[in-house]
């Protein structure tokens, strides 16, 4: 760290925070270093001089390889200084990444206090994990010429972590696609390690090289203008790897929901792994992209609090997208109909081809695409063709009227046995009965049930069913009947009158009655 010297020599003690501040920090300067005078700014206690004077070397060792650049220029220089946001107390706080460290008033005189003092070793080895402190003693004997403003062996541990870094990649990629490759192929799962799995392993092994440089980095001590971005790249380049390898990650959990939803009966199932898959991805980036701003030491909780005003705003201006957000949710909820229903809502009439987040994708029996918003849907009474058991076949044979009552008794019979055979009808519930007189025909109500899955299926069975009828009625001979209008002349000169005559009584007619009824078997 860097200090612009004043020239001037900064007595025993420090009247206010700036001063003890400045000559912890001014005094192991490379052209200025004298640890014995940079420790008085340290709380004595009950600790020696040789104590305190590493303590003070620590405490700017963790200044400058944590990353955090003390500006002078911002330190008050008021001796009576109270923190306004510590209950007004007499202390200046250095940097918001280590509250524990502090200076504060004893008596006239401003020290890092004691507890400041006590933690600096256990906040170092924090800084500097692993045992990496012991290279800040280490390093700096192998060279003390400088070049370009480093030491030569700075240089060489630029080059050490930049080997290093190449070396851990290149073992870690390979070791993780041997053993992924090993451990799948025993599972017989080699195009989940090829595809999936191996590709995660790149930014996997990037990670640990990114907190591989993070941790040596500050051990090799650069210039504070250097050291302070690089630590922050490498800060940075961990939670960016970290979310690549975690998106990678969300296919694993994707082709896993896939495998479930395939042992499903149910197709929207199909539907909801895309949609888990996506929210996945979403929440994967958001936190990564948080994870990177804090990195950077930017202050989130602003910008959370500025989301969630402006997330209500938002709300409000986009109140039908999050309608049919939550529609969508519903309807995966609730599931009033899969992937491949044939549904019904009002002007809406077709196969359900898509459920996305927004909308439904439907496509009509024009062959059209409709686009139903959610909300829509979620809120109307939607008919779902699809989850019938049974579909139902109605129609009107219409039979002329001159075919015989006995030929249409014997033709009905015929249209139960065809029923009665065919593979897919319902059998415990079907009516087909002679039903009605018609304007121009004799109006025989078949009315039966398919046991199919769909409509191409219920469509096959209907077409069965009715060449069945048609070969039956060319075999029995009956005609079916279609509209026709009969012009009658009653009279036409010289020609005997087509009018009925009916001259019997009506005893006469009684008896005729009596005399059919005799005849006829009872039913």
């Amino acid at each position: 760290m860097s200090l612009r010297a004043q020239g001037d020599q900064l007595p025993d003690s420090f009247s206010n925070p700036y001063e003890a501040i400045y000559n912890q920090l001014y005094y192991l300067q490379e052209d200025t270093r004298n640890p014995a005078q940079s420790a008085k700014s340290l709380f004595k206690g009950d600790r020696t001089k040789k104590e305190l004077e590493q303590l003070s070397i620590e405490l700017k060792q963790i200044f400058d390889g944590s990353g955090n650049f003390i500006r002078l220029e911002d330190v008050p220089r008021d001796n009576d200084f109270r923190d306004s946001l510590n209950n007004n107390k007499q202390r200046y706080v250095l940097t918001s990444d280590f509250p524990d460290i502090y200076v504060q008033k004893y008596g006239n005189n401003w020290l890092f206090s004691d507890r400041s003092v006590s933690e600096i070793d256990k906040i170092h080895k924090q800084v500097y994990p692993f045992g990496t402190d012991r290279l800040l003693n280490l390093l700096p004997k192998l060279g003390t010429k400088k070049y370009l403003g480093l030491h030569l062996w700075q240089y060489l541990g630029i080059l050490v972590i930049i080997t290093l870094g190449f070396v851990l990649h290149l073992v870690l990629t390979v070791l993780i696609k041997l053993l992924l490759v090993k451990l799948m192929h025993r599972y017989g799962k080699v195009d989940l390690a090829r595809d999936v799995l191996i590709p995660a392993a790149k930014p996997f092994s990037l990670m640990l090289v990114a907190e591989m440089s993070k941790i040596l980095i500050p051990t090799i001590q650069l210039p504070p203008y250097i050291a302070i971005n690089l630590i922050l790249i490498a800060r940075a380049l961990v939670p960016l790897f970290a979310t690549i390898f975690f998106y990678k990650l969300v296919d694993i959990i994707g082709i896993y929901f896939t495998k479930m939803a395939e042992k499903s009966a149910n197709t929207l199932d199909d539907q909801l792994v895309p949609l888990i898959r996506k929210i996945l991805r979403f929440f994967v980036v958001v936190v990564g992209f948080i994870a990177i701003l804090n990195s950077f030491k930017f202050d989130i909780w602003p910008l959370l609090t500025g989301l969630s005003i402006g997330g209500l705003a938002f709300a409000l201006a986009a109140q039908d997208t999050l309608k049919n957000f939550f529609g969508s949710l519903m309807i995966f909820i609730d599931r009033p109909f899969q992937i491949g229903d044939w549904v019904t809502s009002g002007e809406i009439d077709g196969t359900v081809e898509e459920v996305g987040f927004r909308s439904t994708r439907i496509r009509t029996f024009r062959d059209s695409v409709m686009y139903v918003p959610n909300s829509i849907i979620s809120n109307s009474n939607v008919d779902n063709h699809g989850l019938r058991k049974y579909r139902r076949f109605y129609t009107r044979l219409s039979v002329t009227y001159d075919t015989p009552a006995r030929l249409i008794e014997v033709f009905v019979k015929g249209i139960e046995q065809i029923v009665e055979r065919h593979p897919n009808t319902r059998k415990d519930y079907y009516n087909i009965f002679l039903n009605d007189y018609a304007a121009s025909s004799l109006d025989i109500m078949l009315y039966i049930f398919f046991e199919v899955p769909d409509w191409n299926a219920e469509l096959r069975c209907r077409q069965e069913i009715m060449l069945d009828v048609n070969k039956l009625a060319e075999h029995l001979g009956v005609r079916f009947a279609f509209p026709t209008q009969t012009l009658m002349i009653e009279e036409v000169p010289g020609q005997k009158s087509l009018t009925p005559q009916y001259s019997q009584s009506a005893e006469e007619m009684q008896k005729e009655m009596d005399a059919y009824f005799k005849n006829q078997k009872p039913k």
